[in-house]
């Protein structure tokens, strides 16, 4: 350490200072050393250096001439010697040999356009002579554009499918609010049965609570008469005991006749108490149970079928350019009723001329739409929904065939659908608002009696190709009797909650 030379062994020292310093360095060293060799090290995504032995550096560069990767070490010597110099050389890249002519074992440095493949300088002068060749970045800058476009169309492809996900999401959502809703529901009206049964049990329980309560009143009041009497049976038999050992003869036949206890006395004989009868109870009840279930579920169903349809409630208004000249429609588009008068109205195409008739102003070609009429103090009127191409001039059958869906009332209590054949309809009360639901590709056209929350007519199977419009006659007015119009009317949420 200190490099002097001695005779004889010394005492040998060592300075811990300049050793610990020295330490130091050697570990700084060997970490800068290591942190090196790590950073140059090849990594699995890094192309090699193929002239590494052991430990594989990460290549700087490729030889297209050699054929080989080279790392900043083994690079060095195409910087330096004048014949390495002009090899080409490229970014690091892994399967040279793919960028070599298997036939001719040559650097494919052309591209032919006319067979669309890569070849080498001898391919172009002896199996592609006549072909179209152009170099390597010429090919490149054609293909780049068709790689645009092709890029164009995968991201449009890729976009058509983001949004087919999120359609796919957006329904297993809705379908999830239904699950949701249809659960809440099933719910309520299970809870309303089970109320029901409920009720009926603790009905059927009282009922025999009670007649066991008058059949125990009933026993009770007897045992107190009997009692009375065994009461007042004892007393006699006292004084009769007490008579029996009388010697006082005069006093005896005095009190004798008094002793008669039958006068005083009820005949027992027949007086029974009698078991309430409890057969057929619980098979009445059941009986009446299931009555009132079934009224219940009716109810039940009922109102929750009109609160889904009312979920699809349109603004409805009516079109003054197709009512008949005889109507009178109210400036807002929301009632409609027989004036007596026919008014100059212009002859329109699309305007009714014989039946009193008019059309909404807003069409239908597909979903769902609801809408709620008031018919209270009419006795006649129809109601429904037409087709776009529906006849507006002369006499026409209004019916399905013709291309009209539509409910009939005359009489003030004759109720009919005009489908192929009319069907008479028996309904149990006089609708005072009607509700009319379309589902277009369902085909189905329902009718609803929206106070009581009852159906009262659907066509099914229908088939729609054109617009649909809201159809309504308040037909004439019969000397008065018929004057009441018909009025579109919004849905009434308190009632829907009420539902």
């Amino acid at each position: 350490m200190c490099k002097r030379g001695f005779n004889q062994r010394p005492e040998l020292l060592v300075n811990t200072f300049i050793s610990e310093i020295t330490a130091q360095f050697k570990k700084s060293v060997q970490r800068k050393a290591s942190s090196r060799s790590d950073q140059q090290c090849s990594k699995p995504a890094q192309v090699p250096c193929d002239v590494c032995t052991g430990t594989k550096l990460k290549a700087l560069k490729s030889c297209l001439v050699c054929l080989a990767s080279y790392c900043e070490t083994h690079l060095e010597p195409h910087h330096r010697v004048t014949g390495l110099k002009t090899h080409q050389l490229i970014d690091p890249v892994d399967n040279l040999e793919d960028r070599m002519c298997k036939k001719h074992n040559a650097v494919l440095q052309l591209f032919c356009k006319t067979d669309l493949m890569c070849v080498c300088l001898i391919c172009n002068a002896s199996d592609h002579k006549s072909h179209d060749i152009v170099s390597l970045e010429e090919g490149c800058t054609g293909k780049k554009a068709d790689l645009g476009k092709t890029e164009a169309e995968i991201k449009q492809m890729i976009q058509q499918r983001q949004v087919k996900i999120q359609g796919l999401k957006e329904s297993v959502e809705l379908s999830r609010e239904d699950a949701e809703r249809e659960i809440a529901d099933s719910v309520r009206i299970f809870t309303a049965l089970m109320q029901s049964v409920e009720r009926g049990q603790a009905e059927l329980l009282q009922m025999i609570q009670e007649k066991q309560k008058t059949t125990e009143k009933q026993a009770e009041s007897l045992i107190e008469e009997l009692e009375q009497e065994i009461s007042e049976l004892m007393k006699r038999s006292a004084e009769v005991e007490q008579l029996s050992h009388t010697e006082d003869h005069l006093h005896l036949l005095q009190r004798f006749p008094s002793l008669n206890i039958h006068p005083h006395t009820k005949n027992w004989t027949e007086v029974r108490v009698h078991r309430s009868s409890y057969v057929g109870s619980v098979r009445r009840a059941v009986a009446q149970l299931e009555e009132t279930l079934s009224k219940e579920m009716k109810k039940l169903c009922a109102d929750l079928e009109l609160m889904r349809v009312q979920q699809f409630e349109v603004d409805v208004t009516l079109d003054p350019d197709t009512a008949n000249p005889f109507l009178i429609l109210s400036g807002d588009g929301k009632q409609v009723k027989h004036g007596d008068v026919k008014k100059n109205l212009p002859d329109k195409p699309g305007r009714f001329t014989y039946f009193n008739s008019v059309l909404a102003k807003q069409s239908f070609s597909s979903g769902r739409f609801y809408y709620e009429v008031q018919v209270k103090g009419k006795t006649r009127w129809h109601l429904g929904v037409a087709r776009e191409s529906l006849k507006r001039k002369g006499q026409i059958v209004l019916n399905s065939t013709s291309g009209c869906w539509m409910l009939h009332l005359r009489n003030g209590n004759e109720f009919t659908a005009r489908g192929n054949s009319d069907v008479r309809l028996s309904l149990k009360s006089r609708p005072q608002k009607v509700g009319v639901f379309v589902d277009y590709e369902e085909g189905l056209v329902s009718f609803y009696d929206v106070d009581a929350a009852a159906l009262i007519y659907s066509y099914t199977g229908c088939s729609f190709t054109e617009k649909l419009y809201p159809y309504f006659s308040p037909c004439n007015n019969d000397w008065g009797v018929n004057s009441a119009p018909l009025i579109i009317c919004p849905v009434s949420h308190s009632d829907q909650t009420n539902h």
